[in-house]
Order: C-alpha cells, then sequence, then structure tokens
C-alpha cells in the first residue's frame, strides 16, 4: 500500500509509440495499480519519448526536480524505463531521489547495495595503488607528509570549502525551482503572483522552509537565472 508524495515518469522510444499510446498505457496502468491504496498524492506526470541509452533526458531531470522540491519519491513502470547502464542508476542514487520501478520494488535498495560495492571495491584499489606509490617515493628518499604548522591557512580553506558546498546547494534548489517556474509559465501562470500562488497549492517549500511564496521570492529567482543568461 503506498503512502506521501509520487512523481511518475514514463518513457517510450518512438515518436509513433508516444502518438499512439503503445506502451505508455501500459507502464501508467501499471503504476496506477501499484499505488492503489493508501494515502498517496501524484505531484505530476512526465512522458519522455528517448533511447534508454542516453542520459540527456530533460523531463526526467524535471522529474528529479520535482522530487527533490516536493520530497517526493520517483515511480516508473519498469526497471529499463531510467538506464540500461550502471552509470546513469549511481548519478540517480547520488541525487538523493528515492524511486521505485514496480515491477521490481526492492530495486532501489539492491541498486544501492550494489553501487556501494562497487564504490568501496574502488576506493580500496586507489588506496592500493597510493600506499605502493607512497612507498616507491619514500624508497627514493622522497620527504612525505603534509604542512602542519600553517593551520590557519587549512582552516580557512575549510570555511572555504563548507561555503561553497553551501551555495552549490542553494544554486541547485534554485534550479529546481525555475524548471517548475517555467512548466507553470508554460501552463498559463504568467505573474508572479500566479506562480506563487501555484508554488504555495503545490506544497514546495519556501527557500527558509517556513512562510508562503511571495511575488518578491518569485521576482529575485527570475532576476538571478536572467543574469546568469545575459
Amino acid at each position: 500500500m503506498a503512502n506521501g508524495k509520487f512523481v511518475a515518469y514514463f518513457r517510450v522510444s518512438t515518436v509513433k509509440q508516444g502518438a499512439s499510446g503503445l506502451g505508455l498505457e501500459a507502464q501508467q496502468e501499471a503504476v496506477r495499480a501499484y499505488l492503489n491504496g493508501g494515502r498517496w498524492k501524484m505531484v505530476a506526470e512526465f512522458t519522455e519519448i528517448e533511447s534508454g541509452k542516453r542520459n540527456d533526458r530533460p523531463a526526467l531531470a524535471q522529474a528529479l526536480s520535482l522530487c527533490e522540491l516536493h520530497k517526493a519519491t520517483l515511480v516508473v513502470a519498469k526497471m529499463d524505463r531510467l538506464a540500461r547502464n550502471v552509470h546513469f542508476i549511481s548519478s540517480l542514487m547520488e541525487s538523493g531521489v528515492e524511486f521505485i520501478a514496480v515491477d521490481f520494488p526492492q530495486a532501489n535498495r539492491l541498486t544501492i547495495h550494489i553501487l556501494a560495492a562497487v564504490a568501496e571495491h574502488e576506493a580500496a584499489m586507489i588506496s592500493a595503488r597510493t600506499k605502493s606509490a607512497l612507498a616507491a617515493a619514500k624508497a627514493k628518499g622522497v620527504s612525505l607528509g603534509g604542512d602542519r604548522g600553517n593551520i590557519r591557512e587549512i582552516a580557512s580553506k575549510g570555511r572555504e570549502t563548507g561555503l561553497a558546498v553551501r551555495q552549490a546547494k542553494a544554486a541547485k534548489r534554485n534550479n529546481n525551482l525555475l524548471l517548475v517556474i517555467r512548466r507553470y509559465q508554460d501552463e498559463g501562470a504568467y505573474t508572479l503572483w500566479q506562480i506563487a500562488d501555484r508554488l504555495n497549492a503545490d506544497g514546495i517549500d519556501t527557500p527558509r522552509g517556513g512562510g508562503s511564496w511571495q511575488a518578491t521570492q518569485i521576482k529575485r529567482i527570475l532576476e538571478r537565472a536572467n543574469k546568469l543568461t545575459s
């Protein structure tokens, strides 16, 4: 029995399939059957006509953005609707978005375990190569070890790194919000207040996580986006 918020992603490989509904209707029915019962909400549905071998899929990017903003789960009918390569699945898991393939609900956890095992193996290999290189350098008389005397400079770099991480998170969220705002505009929400009302109605948190969206906040997001593209 499903509970919570969901964003559905459907993919067909050809324009003909997209126009006829061939394959698409089966995916939609599978998702509806899986979600049947419980207290759940479908935030949005996205359909993409694209080869599964490609990773640059704008509809999936929008779906993931909505999942992040709504803290929703991405739901697909079949595992191969996402991708056919481990690299893409790894990127999906790194995004932090939970996903469910209704034909194999355990796949999300199973994938995490597989990726963790692969990453652990790679880390062990890198560590072994590093130790071997350090041992070879030491044998040649190379002085090893870092500069432990410049603590202030190290601390300053740590603060700069922390700031960069926070700025990157804020920039990513702004990009997600911008994708949603553009979708609202395509659907007829032209004024700042209309967009704010849509964000509030969809339950998307403000940057500070409380209160309601205001027109001034939407204006700042759009002005920032315009500066980046100008």
